[in-house]
């Protein structure tokens, strides 16, 4: 928080000025840089591993090979803890002062702190730093979809806690018609009209029948799971080539910028499903912010009255932006079966839509940074995989809870109390 300073002519005084001040302070970040830097002493300190762990940044299609890096686990982790210790002590101290911690400062701190964890984990081994970014934008994009859809409903002044429902919705239709039509094509049409399916219910029930929107949000997620599971044991389990064998997207490199290392194979060597993610993205933040339609749809959501009075028809926007949020959601449902292992499973999303959620919430209802939040979720999932892979000195069971911690001390230790759309759960009668 910034430090407060009273209008000319305010008969505020010098004392009531400090006393206002200390009010308005955040000491949420340096508690949080404080409990990390402790962690980081004990653990590369007092626990500190000799030996050396090597970063890998070549992939087999590279041009140009970057050189592996090797460091020494223990002196680079005293360096990571002094410099956790002094960052700790530089926010008490900006704090204290009434000023904000900026945010590179964070940024260096978490940087920091990820590489000398890393350094510490992977002792005698090597991490391919390519292999552990591409695991994590793939997965990440069933999560970036779903995001993308609980932005845009939110948006408008509908919750989406129906996220899972449109992402199961769309794996199983996806997997289910592309396996009939041997068409991927057909399968992803299918996962947009799926996710559309759930929205609509979603809107009927909340937006004209005023059903709180959270418990329609909830009874959708275990109706398509009950359906979906039930349409699994009964139809594709009993025959699998005729309904749950689907083709599979292809990838496709784009020539010069697959070949770029590092961030080539990453973010150049995919498949269409994950272009197309690229494409809604930039879509959603450009149409939310720079069109009219936008500016419609966050009127809504901050302020339905006055939308109505210039002539908006509140209700029409809400269910066709629901509709369209669904629609998008369940394409990145697709991304579970034909953008990836093929086969329908049942419950395989396994509450990613909630973790989507989750990154709405975290990325304080903006599309850009709702993106990174999920990048952030897919990052950590792809670490612990990783790591485990590296037989790390770590209990497997914290290595799985890893994203979810992850994913609650951003939402609640980041974020913190933040405001999303006035409107946003609230129905609006005319």
């Amino acid at each position: 928080m910034t430090a407060v300073t009273p209008p000319q002519g305010s008969p505020i005084s010098v004392a009531g000025l400090k006393a206002l001040n200390a009010a308005t302070r955040s000491w949420r970040l340096p508690i949080i840089f404080a409990i990390f830097a402790v962690i980081s002493v004990v653990l590369f300190v007092f626990l500190k591993r000799e030996g050396t762990s090597t970063f890998s940044f070549a992939t087999p299609g590279d041009v140009v090979k970057l050189p592996s890096w090797s460091v020494s686990a223990g002196p680079a982790g005293i360096v990571v803890a002094i410099i956790a210790v002094l960052a700790t002590i530089a926010s008490f101290v900006l704090v204290s002062q009434g000023r904000t911690v900026p945010r590179w400062l964070g940024a260096v701190f978490a940087l920091v702190l990820l590489f000398g964890f890393i350094s510490w984990s992977v002792v005698g081994g090597t991490i391919p730093i390519a292999g552990l970014l591409a695991a994590a934008l793939a997965l990440s994009v069933p999560l970036i979809f779903g995001a993308m859809g609980g932005v845009l409903s939110e948006r408008v002044g509908v919750v989406n806690v129906a996220i899972e429902g449109q992402l199961l919705g769309g794996a199983f239709s996806s997997a289910l018609i592309a396996t009939i039509t041997h068409s991927v094509v057909a399968g992803l049409v299918a996962a947009a009209v799926a996710g559309m399916v759930v929205s609509l219910i979603l809107a009927a029930f909340s937006i004209k029948y005023l059903v709180d929107q959270v418990i329609v949000g909830i009874v959708l997620n275990v109706l398509v799971s009950g359906v979906t599971g039930f349409f699994y044991t009964s139809l594709m389990a009993n025959n699998t080539a005729a309904f749950n064998l689907p083709p599979t997207l292809p990838t496709l490199p784009i020539p010069g910028l697959s070949a770029i290392p590092v961030i080539g194979p990453v973010l150049f060597k995919q498949t269409l499903i994950v272009y197309l993610m690229y494409i809604a993205v930039a879509a959603v933040y450009y149409t939310l912010f720079h069109t009219r339609w936008g500016l419609r749809v966050r009127s809504v959501g901050e302020h339905p009255k006055a939308a109505d009075t210039v002539g908006i028809n509140v209700n029409r926007t809400r269910l066709w932006t629901v509709v369209l949020a669904g629609a998008i959601a369940g394409f990145g449902g697709a991304y579970f079966t034909i953008g990836g292992v093929g086969g329908f499973v049942k419950d395989m999303t396994s509450g990613l839509g909630y973790i989507a959620l989750a990154a709405v919430i975290f990325g304080r209802w903006d599309p850009i940074r709702a993106t990174l939040a999920a990048l952030l979720f897919g990052f950590a999932n792809a670490l612990q995989s990783v790591l485990s892979l590296l037989n790390a000195p770590i209990p497997s069971e914290f290595l799985k809870m890893l994203p979810y911690l992850v994913t609650i001390f951003a939402v609640a230790g980041l974020v913190g109390q933040s405001r999303g759309p006035a409107a946003s759960g609230k129905p609006y009668i005319k």
